[in-house]
């Protein structure tokens, strides 16, 4: 017969060792039901009334979140901006997207980048859908403040950009000054143009090739048909043709690319449609050469000493080539004007040339040349805009180094 065990009650300290072994894992699995995660500690209070709306004044991809600073923001080091696929979703899914310094009471959520190394960017705001975000704050120590209520927030392009009016002032008078100065050119109001020597030269250059009975020789550099300089340069060459066409002088103008072989070969039939000499015009006159910088700048040295044109131009883009082409003109004794935009090659020019436009002045020419209203008019506009901007500039320095009021400078201000 079996007589059956007495369980014998465990004594106090082993209920104690398991006790003691059991609670780090009840204390992890409190945890994984509560919103901070397993390591950070809640010891602050969060920020309050948390808002989200529109960013005013922007393209529609960003969100303006305020909220009131945490009663303990002293105590804070940043406020952390998080966002989350909705209001109730677990922590794990949200991602943080920014931080405010403590003390802030806004910030803005602002991202246009929808993919980042060709792959979605989960931090993008699309314009029209609605975004959940919350706030928490964050001291030193890495300890944190409870979450605020999730806020949702929807980002709308706007029309206009307040911000900027400054700019459109600006603009709207700027184009009223346009509109005035080519009214008083219309109507017979000679307007002040500040003489440049080397467009003055121009026609003294022409005459000079005429006189002498050889070629007028044109350059347009080695830029593109797009750049500023060369479309610049265009229309020197039209006033220069024509002039050419009415004393029918040959006037050569070798390029270093197709298209503007068929521009410059258009500008010069055009003018000397316009002098009423299209018989005159000879297409071979301008002529492709070759695209590469320095065999280009080989022919055209080359045809200045066979040609010895008694008048030379560059007007145009021009690099490392400027001093070559500069010094094979002044050995041949040909009247060199030229003109860029090209700082580095100024410097050149100034020294191995008769005239030289400096920056601006290559961009005047047209106005110059042609007396044009549709062409003064803006040219004079431009100028008294410059003027009054160097007048704001001194008066905001002299009010703000004697009297330290920046109202000047709040003026110019434009926010991004």
């Amino acid at each position: 017969m079996i007589t059956p065990t007495r369980l014998q009650k465990p004594s106090p300290r082993l209920l104690l060792f398991f006790a003691l072994l059991l609670l780090p894992l009840l204390t992890a699995t409190s945890a994984l039901g509560q919103d901070t995660p397993v390591g950070e500690t809640v010891r602050w209070s969060p920020p309050e009334g948390l808002v989200a709306a529109d960013n005013p004044n922007d393209n529609g991809h960003g969100i303006l979140l305020r909220w009131t600073p945490s009663p303990d923001d002293a105590d804070l080091l940043v406020y952390e901006i998080w966002r989350g696929p909705a209001p109730d979703a677990p922590d794990a899914e949200w991602f943080m997207v920014g931080s405010a310094p403590r003390g802030s009471e806004e910030f803005v959520y602002f991202d246009v980048d929808e993919t980042l190394q060709g792959e979605a960017n989960p931090a993008f705001v699309p314009i029209g859908k609605p975004l959940h975000l919350r706030v928490r704050g964050r001291s030193v120590d890495g300890s944190v403040s409870a979450w605020t209520a999730a806020v949702t927030g929807t980002g709308r392009g706007n029309w206009y950009h307040k911000g900027k009016t400054n700019i459109l002032v600006v603009t709207l008078l700027f184009g009223v000054a346009v509109l005035y100065f080519i009214s008083s050119s219309r109507r017979g109001k000679e307007l002040f143009i500040r003489p440049i020597p080397g467009l003055s030269a121009v026609d003294e250059a022409i005459g000079r090739a005429t006189e002498m009975g050889t070629p007028i020789l044109y350059v347009l550099g080695t830029g593109t048909a797009s750049d500023i300089a060369t479309i610049a340069g265009y229309t020197i060459l039209s006033r220069v043709a024509k002039r050419t066409a009415e004393y029918q002088t040959p006037i050569l103008v070798p390029v270093n690319d197709p298209v503007m072989l068929a521009m410059g070969q258009e500008v010069v039939k055009e003018a000397y449609t316009q002098a009423g000499r299209p018989e005159v015009y000879n297409p071979d006159n301008v002529n492709y050469v070759s695209a590469m910088q320095f065999p280009y700048v080989a022919a055209v040295n080359g045809l200045m000493t066979r040609e010895k044109p008694a008048t030379c131009f560059y007007m145009g883009v021009f690099h490392a080539e400027s001093l070559l082409l500069a010094e094979t003109g002044s050995g041949t004794g040909a009247i060199q004007i030229s003109g860029t935009d090209q700082l580095a090659q100024i410097p050149f020019f100034v020294a191995a040339t008769d005239y030289t436009l400096i920056g601006e002045e290559l961009y005047a020419a047209s106005a110059y040349l042609s007396q044009e209203p549709s062409q003064i008019g803006p040219l004079k506009a431009q100028d008294w805009t410059k003027v009054a901007i160097i007048v704001f500039i001194i008066a905001g320095i002299l009010t703000l180094t004697l009297t330290n009021w920046d109202g000047f400078l709040r003026l110019v201000q434009t926010p991004v």
